[in-house]
């Protein structure tokens, strides 16, 4: 089991601090590697919730899996876990991550239209990419984990799919600079970028 070899290390690294540097690299080794992140919200959820009720908003929290599970398996993504109205999806390739996000604004744009503004599923986004801890099937930690999902959660707006600077990095090679712009400084985030997705 993952989480009882993680815990083992983690408990010899917590009994032996003169072994820390070693264990670390150990979980690293075990554990790590490198990953897109996308981090998925839906816009307006909570208030939404208190205006229309919850029933409502699980039938919306289904629609949206029933839309973008599709477009992740499509471009070779992977289903991590769903936390609330929020998915958390791993790719491989950052360009596909980015590519998965672009779609998955389009399905929510050709989806809402001519719905009323209930009904519509807003899209938010953050991606980030780099080295994280891969733990069992459901879980996954590091910066750029915590990174994308605040900004999907907590920056972007509706509509937005906006990107860490390791994950424009990531995606120089294959976009151009102006598709990937860097935005005003926003709740404390100096470095965000937008991807241009119309």
């Amino acid at each position: 089991m993952p989480y009882t070899r993680l815990h083992q290390l983690l408990a010899d690294r917590l009994a032996h601090p003169e072994r820390q540097p070693a264990i670390e690299q150990q979980i690293w080794a075990e554990f790590g590697c490198t990953q897109a992140i996308l981090y998925t919200d839906l816009a307006g959820f909570s208030r939404g919730v208190a205006d229309f009720g919850i029933v409502h908003f699980l039938q919306l929290i289904l629609e949206s899996r029933q839309l973008f599970l599709p477009l992740v398996h499509a471009h070779q993504g992977r289903f991590l876990k769903e936390e609330g109205d929020s998915l958390l999806l791993l790719f491989d390739n950052p360009v596909q991550a980015a590519c998965c996000a672009q779609a998955m604004q389009h399905a929510s744009r050709h989806h809402n239209a001519g719905r009323p503004p209930e009904q519509r599923i807003d899209l938010c986004l953050g991606l980030g990419y780099g080295q994280v801890l891969r733990i069992g099937q459901h879980d996954v930690f590091g910066e750029e984990v915590n990174a994308a999902c605040k900004l999907g959660e907590d920056v972007a707006g509706s509509g937005e799919i906006l990107l860490t600077a390791a994950m424009r990095t990531a995606l120089l090679a294959s976009m151009p600079a102006d598709a990937l712009p860097p935005l005003p400084e926003r709740a404390g985030w100096p470095s965000v970028y937008r991807l241009s997705w119309q």
